[in-house]
């Protein structure tokens, strides 16, 4: 049992020489995608590649809405088989504005996924430089708790914005 102890203390104090030599750094990820300079401009040149799908998007809602107004104030006087065409009518307008805006939505979130990727891509390259400049051994990127001293991405967006 002696021998127990002492093994473990020796262990105990070689890991704690070893912590000291090691190295560790933390970075955020989501505050790059969040705050980061490129990440605001791929926001914006996204919203200007779509803006004029979602204004095609937003017209066809307005013609269901429309036809819809139309057709609840005529709906009283109208017979039965025109009745039953004008909500053929709507229906069709509302399974076309569906239909588009599902597209619209996974092009949306395909395309933000792409500058996504790049963008970390891009971060992790500045990672993997200031790791280097500064002989980090391990840079995390999830964490329960991190001591402010050891987050370098602050430094990562400096560079970002360069």
């Amino acid at each position: 049992m002696r021998n127990f102890f002492f093994g473990a203390a020796s262990l105990l104090a070689f890991a704690h020489v070893q912590a000291q030599d090691f190295k560790v750094a933390f970075f955020n990820g989501q505050r790059v995608l969040d705050e980061s300079v490129p990440a605001k401009i791929a926001s914006s040149r996204i919203e200007q590649e779509f803006s004029k799908r979602k204004k095609e998007l937003d017209e066809v809602n307005e013609r269901f809405r429309s036809a819809y107004r139309k057709y609840e104030k005529d709906a009283p006087s109208l017979s039965e088989v025109e009745r039953l065409r004008r909500q053929r009518e709507l229906t069709e307008l509302d399974q076309d504005f569906n239909r588009k805006q599902r597209i619209y939505n996974e092009d949306l979130a395909q395309r933000r996924q792409e500058e996504a990727i790049a963008l970390g891509e891009r971060a992790l390259k500045i990672v993997r430089q200031i790791a280097e400049a500064e002989k980090i051994d391990i840079v995390v990127q999830d964490a329960s708790y991190v001591n402010p001293r050891i987050d370098i991405t602050d430094k990562v967006l400096k560079a970002l914005s360069k």
